[in-house]
């Protein structure tokens, strides 16, 4: 099995990545970098005894420690939640599954006024995929005008603020949050993340800065109320810039150009991650920074879940990760609430295309293709697949070419190296639908269906015939 593996350049996780980047990485995910202290403490337990979790059926081989306590005692079980007792139900994640993470930031105003509970100022949507190592972040205004579940119409980031004042029974703030987004986007919000701007600012400064090109002069706002002036060029902005130029909404676009503003900073946080000259620096703090951010950061994610997805979001590419904003003209309308305020009215159909650009990257997988016929979503997925013969049956894999052939299939044949008793399907690009169709159509067993991504691979799903499909097959 191995060799056939190495025949279609089956590679794996590069061996070449430090594992502390893994864990680091898990900034990306959960609000552009907090909680990468997190899993310092646990991961060197954690990452050797996980594997990537493939697809239904395979074995999978899990293990190792639950709890790993650092020195001083500070993480007792990688399964609690990073959460207040109270907040959303944390759910189980099958390590294969889409996750999707509503990231919130408070509003400053009521945050500094500390009277009741604040209305959100950012809502973003953190989105990624195991099988083909895609992510998306999606950026909500605050001023649309949405149903809220039990509450009738109302500014979206008015949420967070009813669900807390009124104890809403699924979660509080976060849960209200999370099922109002639910309904406006169309897909299921798995886990939330909430960042205290203390935590965000001080993260920020124990990686030294984020790199940030600035396109046009601008004003913005530091906390305390001091203005700083930001020129055309690029800098190192440190916490309180950062936060600031995330923050700033006076330009042109308002809200909108603070999005993509915040979405930039993001990325530059992630990038920031993956310069090894900020290991060191930060491994030697982890644990005193774990026991200042920690208070800053709030989720409903465990550690365990949190270091998985570090693991994941290391092997997504650049130019794999999508963004997008809600905004006009397309997604929205500029209308008056019935108080004669000017919120932003949402365009249903136009949002969820939106979502389907850059949560699905516009594959097969996405909510608006759900009723293509199966042969269909082969088609478009466009994959390259060898057939192999790994029997004593000559020609075999010439006359099952012929047979998928006939059924729509396009495939190139060949042999393999060894003897298969069963017959073994290798998905090396995420192309589910194409694995799922010659699953049903060949009645392959599913415990012989393996994931193996490989961008770098010359096909996308290699199948290897077993003496099980020579014994009884419809092939001509």
């Amino acid at each position: 099995m191995q060799r056939d593996e190495k025949l279609i350049k089956q590679s794996g996780l590069s061996k070449t990545i430090n594992w502390l980047k893994l864990a680091l990485l898990v900034a990306f995910i959960i609000a552009a970098g907090i909680t990468a202290y997190l899993t310092f403490v646990v991961v060197r337990d954690l990452v050797t005894s996980w594997e990537l979790t493939s697809l239904p059926g395979v074995t999978i081989r899990e293990g190792g420690p639950t709890s790993t306590p650092d020195a001083s005692g500070v993480i007792q079980d990688v399964q609690t939640p990073l959460q207040e007792f109270g907040g959303p139900t944390p759910e189980p994640w099958d390590g294969a599954s889409r996750v999707t993470i509503l990231v919130m930031g408070l509003d400053y105003r009521d945050w500094e006024a500390g009277e009741g509970a604040p209305r959100t100022d950012t809502m973003l949507l953190l989105t990624i995929n195991p099988l083909d190592r895609t992510a998306g972040i999606l950026s909500i205004p605050r001023d649309l005008w949405v149903n809220i579940p039990g509450f009738n119409y109302g500014r979206i980031n008015t949420a967070y603020s009813l669900g807390e004042a009124y104890k809403y029974p699924e979660g509080g703030g976060p849960g209200l949050a999370m099922a109002t987004v639910e309904e406006l986007i169309g897909v299921p919000v798995n886990y939330y993340a909430q960042i205290d701007f203390g935590a965000f600012i001080r993260f920020i400064d124990e990686i030294n800065g984020v790199t940030i090109t600035i396109e046009k002069r601008m004003k913005v706002d530091q906390i305390g109320g001091r203005t700083k002036l930001l020129r055309p060029g690029t800098y190192t902005l440190n916490g309180e810039l950062a936060l600031a130029y995330a923050r700033a909404r006076n330009t042109e676009g308002g809200d909108f150009d603070r999005a993509f503003r915040q979405q930039e900073v993001i990325i530059a946080i992630r990038k920031r991650l993956l310069e090894s000259d900020n290991l060191p620096n930060l491994i030697a703090k982890s644990p005193v920074l774990y026991q200042e951010l920690s208070s800053g950061v709030h989720t409903n994610l465990n550690l365990d879940q949190a270091i998985k997805l570090a693991w994941l979001s290391a092997q997504v590419p650049k130019e794999n990760i999508k963004r997008g904003v809600i905004g006009p003209p397309d997604q929205v309308l500029l209308v008056q609430s019935p108080e004669g305020d000017q919120v932003l009215k949402p365009i249903a159909d136009q949002i969820r295309l939106l979502r389907d650009t850059v949560f699905f990257h516009n594959r097969l997988d996405s909510p608006a293709a759900v009723n293509m016929a199966p042969i269909d979503r082969v088609i478009a997925e466009a994959p390259k697949i060898s057939v192999l013969n790994g029997t004593t049956s000559t020609g075999l894999a010439a006359s099952t070419l012929e047979y998928l052939q006939s059924q729509g299939i396009t495939a190139e044949a060949g042999n393999a190296e060894q003897v298969y008793n069963n017959t073994t399907i290798f998905n090396y690009t995420g192309k589910i639908y194409t694995v799922q169709y010659l699953v049903d159509l060949m009645k392959i067993d599913q415990n012989h269906i393996f994931n193996r991504y490989d961008p770098t691979s010359q096909v996308d799903v290699a199948v290897i015939l077993g003496m099980d499909w020579a014994a009884n097959n419809p092939a001509p």
